[in-house]
């Protein structure tokens, strides 16, 4: 999956898409009411928010603004490190939400176990007003925060599905990259592209030597709408879509196209820099990490939303996300939740946590500021936020991570590399690991 790299990307300073400086966010927003809690009294007191490197800067920066509007709130924003903050959250929920900080950052992928695992142990969002947000975020974005009629936590960002490309060397190759529509023709225009530069199409981490690494096949899942569990839990990795998922890796793999990127994020950003491959299919966030890693290709690359697994197939996925959520320990939840929603449902603050660190939001009244129209230099005068903008406007898929995630990336990194390393036939492996976890976890598997 490509969330740690997400993260890894999140601790960096300002990108290049960044570099805009903004004035205040509450100027010229009208003062809200002080918060009220349940109860129906003022909200105040003091908060802790956890959070990591990036985010939580921004977070800090937005303080000052939030305590003129509700000065009997007092917050404080502390940088707890990714991953740190996994486990530190973890030992917390499991000690009862003893030395829990009020609001969490919590990513998409650890969100369903933290559920599952400490029932109780995430506030429920609904008696402070949750509700009244519900159709202002991105398709699928409050599927992914609530369940069973309770809200665990506020949408912060929505990453997209992209195909991020080398378009001089397509063009070298006489291949018009706009006009791929699936990803057998992707192979297709991969092979002559090898053939015409000598560059291999994309890179994936072959052994899976860190268990990020299976980022690509879980995308080409989702834009099946589909997932390593289904909504009910049940396993589909044995299922067709799965299996033409891993067939398309496998077809990449056997034509020669694909780089061995072992070793994760520092192989991939060394590929980058080599040149090694032309297309990086990576989410919203990863444009910044090419404009950063190779300013000097200024105008060689261009991205579009990847091409269908299926002739007239879905080519938008909202690939992963990040919340914030309040411990249900807090003495203050009011003052919590006023906070989130200070930084996660004012469009201003949001522009100006993209224009800082360049991380997408999932509240849509936020593309309504000019920069999310812009033309981009590095990516060829392409208007890149409005590429990602159709995508999270279009219907998407609720991804159910499950408690048992990281037992299902296992066995699905496992998979591939032998359906990469080896040759072997994806439908066998993937029933092996779709069996392996229903041996691990007691859920059913879906055929």
């Amino acid at each position: 999956m490509a969330h740690l790299d997400r993260r890894r990307f999140l601790q960096l300073g300002a990108l290049a898409a960044g570099s805009t400086v903004l004035t205040a966010c509450g100027a010229g927003s009208t003062a809200a009411p002080a918060p009220v809690g349940p109860t129906g009294t003022a909200a105040t007191g003091e908060i802790t928010v956890w959070s990591w490197q990036g985010p939580a800067a921004m977070m800090k920066a937005l303080v000052p603004d939030f305590t003129k509007e509700f000065p009997g709130i007092k917050v404080d924003v502390q940088d707890i490190g990714n991953p740190a903050i996994w486990d530190k959250i973890t030992s917390g929920l499991a000690a009862g939400g003893q030395g829990l900080g009020d609001v969490l950052h919590i990513g998409v992928d650890y969100l369903p176990a933290y559920i599952e695992k400490f029932p109780g142990g995430l506030a429920d969002l609904v008696p402070l007003g949750a509700d009244k947000h519900k159709g202002k975020f991105a398709q699928g974005m409050w599927e992914t925060v609530s369940r069973d009629g309770k809200v665990y936590a506020l949408p912060w960002e929505a990453n997209s599905a992209g195909f991020y490309y080398r378009a001089d060397l397509f063009e070298k190759a006489g291949v018009d990259v706009e006009a791929l529509r699936t990803w057998d023709e992707v192979i297709e225009a991969g092979i002559k592209l090898k053939e015409k530069t000598g560059v291999q199409l994309i890179g994936i981490d072959k052994p899976a030597s860190v268990g990020d690494s299976a980022g690509f096949f879980q995308t080409l899942l989702q834009l099946q709408d589909s997932f390593y569990f289904d909504m009910q839990g049940n396993i589909t990795l044995d299922t067709p879509q799965a299996i033409t998922a891993m067939t398309i890796i496998k077809k990449l793999n056997d034509a020669g196209l694909v780089a061995d990127t072992a070793g994760g994020w520092n192989a991939m950003i060394s590929s980058i820099k080599k040149g090694a491959v032309a297309v990086q299919a990576m989410p919203t966030w990863f444009g910044g990490i090419i404009e950063e890693t190779v300013p000097g290709e200024k105008g060689k690359w261009k991205v579009r939303l990847p091409p269908a697994v299926t002739p007239g197939g879905k080519v938008s996925a909202t690939v992963n996300s990040t919340h914030l959520a309040v411990a249900n320990t807090s003495k203050a939840k009011a003052a919590a939740f006023a906070f989130a929603e200070y930084v996660l449902t004012r469009p201003e603050s949001q522009v100006k946590i993209y224009k800082e660190k360049g991380i997408a939001p999932a509240l849509l009244a936020a593309y309504d500021d000019p920069v999310f129209h812009e033309e981009s230099a590095f990516f060829s005068g392409q208007k890149k936020g409005e590429i990602f903008l159709d995508a999270l406007k279009q219907p998407s898929y609720v991804t159910n991570y499950t408690a048992d995630y990281s037992r299902a990336l296992k066995a699905v990194t496992d998979a591939q590399s032998k359906v990469l390393l080896k040759g072997a036939d994806p439908a066998t492996v993937l029933k092996e690991a779709a069996d392996l976890i229903a041996q691990q976890t007691g859920r059913t598997v879906l055929r």
